[in-house]
């Protein structure tokens, strides 16, 4: 192992530590939960590049915020890279014992999404030392991107006004620069109905065929976003994940309930979806035994107009590297998408391949760690042009 590049033992150790995202769930060790252990270990390794660290957060949840200054008048990149990991069940390899095999580092994080942070430790180390850093940059570890972005909002709760000009979020994108993404609102319908004896059905009102009426009619309402695409996301979708509810056999169900995913495009909100379900409850005759008990945004969209500071920044670097620049989408949600929604434009880039993260035997190819590590060198040596 003495052999390893500093970004390889770097992110050997970010994925040792233990950054469990419990998502919710009672059910985990404690010793595997939370973030705090990583974020501490980051803080301590901007400690020692000099910068002013501030750590984020309660109960264990806790995000890391640096900046470097280049100076006045220099532009500010916030780069993040988030720290919380999915759980670990199922997994076929011990995962958070790091081995390298293939050309690949195994561990969970490894890919989604900790080789970023040691690609931008290492990158702002080596251009701190050389004394040529041309952009501001505000490093950021947050907690809970896997779940509901309260990392994210703790760092924008911190910086206040102190935005930057644009923002850059690590995932494993095969290094390719995205440039927009869907949202995520998930919604929980409930349906009321009214007990009795299953001897004699009239005497209620079944809760669960209230509810199945409703999935009918809000499966049959997105037919309408096939006629409404976004030109590089395509269409919003939806679909019913998790349904419940009764009490007995031999009891007409008074409480039924459902789980919405709702895929969003940029300018939709939790604002609109709710009211997009209720008029399919209407128009079903629904309203008033069917309602909307929650409409809540998990993650927002990302989208960028042509030629923001976003993507003009990330892609002069990478056609400074002879890297591809061409944008593109993805299917999954970013905490770029939360910088995005308060004004920050914002991009995504990183090692690794989506379908390597979250798996059983998660990894990421060293090589594009490395080249995250170059990536990075190169845009915080930049001036970039506001």
């Amino acid at each position: 192992m003495s052999g390893l590049s500093p970004s390889i033992r770097l992110l050997r150790d970010l994925v040792a530590i233990p950054s469990v995202n419990p998502m919710g769930r009672l059910d985990l060790p404690a010793e595997l939960v939370g973030e705090e252990r990583v974020a501490r270990f980051c803080a301590e390794e901007l400690g020692r590049r000099g910068l002013d660290v501030a750590v984020l957060g309660e109960g264990g949840r806790t995000s890391v915020l640096a900046m470097a200054r280049a100076g006045a008048g220099a532009e500010t990149v916030l780069i993040a890279s988030h720290l919380d990991t999915v759980p670990v069940d199922g997994m076929e390899i011990d995962p958070f014992d790091p081995f390298i095999a293939d050309g690949q580092l195994h561990g969970r994080g490894s890919c989604d999404t900790k080789s970023g942070m040691a690609a931008l430790l290492v990158a702002l180390g080596r251009v701190l030392e050389r004394g040529t850093l041309a952009r501001n940059v505000i490093v950021v570890g947050e907690a809970d991107e896997e779940h509901r972005s309260v990392g994210a909002f703790d760092v924008l709760a911190a910086l206040g006004d102190a935005r930057p000009d644009w923002a850059l979020a690590t995932e494993p994108t095969g290094l390719r620069l995205i440039h927009a993404h869907k949202g995520v609102v998930h919604a929980r319908l409930r349906a009321r109905g009214r007990a009795c004896h299953s001897s004699d059905p009239s005497a209620g009102r079944n809760a669960i065929v209230l509810l199945a009426r409703a999935i009918l009619a809000v499966e049959a309402s997105a037919r309408i976003f096939l006629a409404r695409p976004h030109p590089d996301l395509g269409p919003a979708t939806l679909s019913i994940g998790v349904v419940g509810g009764g009490h007995a056999p031999n009891i007409v169900p008074d409480d039924a309930w459902l789980w919405v995913d709702r895929r969003t495009l940029p300018g939709e909100k939790a604002e609109s979806v709710k009211r997009e379900l209720e008029d399919v409850l209407e128009h079903a005759g629904l309203a008033g035994e069917v309602v909307i008990d929650s409409c809540r945004e998990e993650k927002p969209p990302l989208g960028n107009e042509p030629g923001s500071l976003a993507v003009r920044g990330t892609a002069s670097v990478l056609d400074d590297l002879g890297l591809p620049s061409t944008v593109a989408p993805v299917a999954f949600g970013t905490d770029a998408g939360v910088f995005s929604r308060v004004g920050i434009p914002s991009v995504v880039i990183g090692p690794g391949s989506i379908a390597a993260a979250h798996t059983a035997r998660e990894s990421v190819p060293i090589a594009e760690v490395e080249t995250m590590a170059r990536i990075f060198e190169r845009l915080l040596e930049s001036k970039g042009a506001r």
